[in-house]
């Protein structure tokens, strides 16, 4: 079965009140409260997005958002009461979308929810174009991106930033611009818009340290070179 979204946490009580407030709201939810549990869940089901809590009974949010990453690439949003910025830095390092820190609200953990589906599945439409800089090449029809060739494997997040700056190529984008029009997102912090530019040079540039696509602009934001 298909489900909106899957929450990791060994916190019943809490898992289960999330779950209640989505399934209000519209957003088929399911809970799993260890590593196992969730393993488990994605032997004869699917989910659109995962909520992951670091601290898990079993075993750590971190081990298994590795083992998960090795199939699944929905978006994979942390929660959790650990607040320092070592922790969201590993959380992005290692495929994670986002980081929300306990406690929350309910309805602003939806409205976060909402705003990486929506973008996750308009990022799934096909169109027929490619966008082709240099050896790098952005199948947007297919949603797949090439470098000299072969296959660079991205989050949905590094995608569509990716996209977003490809598509507006040569063009000084502002860091609040990239929230609002790739996170959809007040909340998100320059911590992890940085992680996701990082990444996207180490898996895109062949120096990651003199990046040749992804160019910073000192005290305004980013810009994609096109003529790369």
């Amino acid at each position: 079965m298909k489900y909106s979204v899957l929450i990791i946490d060994d916190e019943k009580e809490l898992a289960e009140s999330v779950a209640e407030y989505f399934d209000m709201m519209g957003l088929t939810s399911r809970c799993a409260f260890s590593s196992a549990e969730a393993l488990d869940f994605f032997k004869e089901n699917d989910a659109a997005l995962i909520l992951l809590d670091i601290n898990l009974g079993d075993s750590s949010g971190f081990s298994l958002c590795k083992t998960l990453r090795e199939t699944i690439e929905v978006p994979i949003l942390f929660i959790s009461a650990r607040s320092s910025d070592d922790d969201m830095v590993v959380a992005l390092n290692i495929g994670g979308d986002d980081y929300i820190t306990k406690p929350f609200s309910l309805n602003v953990l939806y409205a976060k929810v909402k705003a990486v589906l929506k973008r996750y599945e308009s990022s799934g439409k096909k169109t027929d174009e490619c966008l082709v800089f240099g050896d790098l090449k952005i199948d947007t029809g297919a949603g797949i991106v090439y470098k000299k060739g072969q296959e660079v494997v991205l989050t949905a997040m590094e995608y569509k930033l990716l996209s977003y700056l490809a598509v507006n190529s040569n063009k000084v984008i502002g860091k609040e611009e990239i929230f609002d029009n790739v996170w959809d997102d007040s909340y998100v912090t320059d911590g992890t818009l940085n992680v996701h530019i990082r990444h996207l040079r180490e898996k895109l540039e062949d120096d990651p340290n003199d990046p040749v696509f992804i160019k910073t602009a000192r005290g305004r934001g980013y810009q994609f070179r096109a003529e790369s």
